[in-house]
């Protein structure tokens, strides 16, 4: 792959990669419809006692970091469902290695994306000015790769 997926074609992309992964790994994945609000993929183990509605983000930076809006900080953590999770999907950026995942729960993004927002907005922007309270813009990253590969969070 040497140009760059639209961002629809990535997303699906994504989608299916999970899909795809959690097969490998002797779960039921299946894929929501596009309308399907907040879950890409439901996922339940072989004899359908757990399940996980998933919801999928994916780049093609290389790179595990991605953009959010202030909607994943909604809701008290204690209002998250205990088995809702994102799983975001890093696709290289020239095909040549397979995609990275990193698993998170809901209630944990929240509170990451939340207190890594604080801390941006406490550090002065450009020309020693603060950052805007109103920028509705939320990243996720995982430089040191502490979310990679956690497959059993999902507790299926």
């Amino acid at each position: 792959m040497t140009e760059k997926l639209s961002s629809v074609l990535c997303g699906v992309a994504g989608e299916y990669f999970v899909a795809a992964e959690l097969s490998r790994r002797g779960y039921i994945a299946s894929i929501t419809l596009r309308n399907t609000r907040g879950v890409d993929v439901l996922a339940s183990n072989a004899d359908a006692t757990k399940s996980a509605g998933i919801q999928v983000k994916t780049n093609q930076l290389g790179v595990a970091e991605w953009i959010l809006s202030s909607k994943v900080e909604e809701g008290p953590s204690d209002e998250l469902a205990e088995n809702l999770f994102f799983i975001f999907v890093t696709l290289p950026v020239d095909g040549s290695a397979p995609p990275a995942y990193y698993i998170i729960s809901r209630r944990e993004l929240a509170q990451v994306v939340k207190e890594n927002h604080a801390r941006w907005l406490a550090t002065p922007g450009r020309g020693g000015r603060p950052h805007s309270t109103d920028n509705t813009i939320r990243k996720f990253a995982d430089p040191d790769g502490i979310y990679r590969d956690r497959w059993s969070l999902l507790g299926l």
